[in-house]
């Protein structure tokens, strides 16, 4: 089971625009390392448990993870070999918008060198760029 809404206002929406950097999740708010991301795109639902997994495989179910996303923009498609027209396709999966400057992951209560391996492998998974981090002021 994917990571999705229990309900939404409106099933279908808008593309938008990814413009401009993330107005949350900037800092570092709950472990000690996290993964920034650097531009922007989105990130779906299978592609936050395949870093999911990623990570907590990698660590050894050790220490605590925070996912600082979440996928609550729907992405639609018309069916195959479907004419032009007759409307917008149903829902197929959803994703998250991911602006530069937001916290993806955060992890706590392991060494850095484990959570840098960590979030190399998590980062491999992840359709844009990224960068470590460290918590500021600890």
């Amino acid at each position: 089971m994917s990571l999705m809404p229990k309900r939404v206002k409106f099933r279908k929406q808008h593309r938008g625009k990814m413009r401009g950097i993330t107005s949350g999740a900037k800092e570092i708010n709950f472990g000690d390392y996290g993964l920034r991301a650097i531009t922007h795109g989105w990130l779906t639902a299978i592609q936050i448990e395949a870093a999911r997994v990623a990570l907590t495989r990698h660590v050894k179910r050790g220490g605590k993870l925070w996912m600082r996303v979440f996928p609550d923009k729907s992405f639609t498609k018309k069916p195959a070999e479907t004419r032009m027209g007759k409307g917008k396709g149903a829902p197929e999966y959803y994703v998250a918008v991911v602006k530069p400057g937001r916290i993806l992951f955060e992890m706590g209560g392991i060494p850095e060198a484990l959570a840098r391996s960590a979030f190399r492998l998590c980062a491999y998974k992840i359709p844009f760029r990224t960068k470590f981090v460290k918590r500021t002021g600890v």
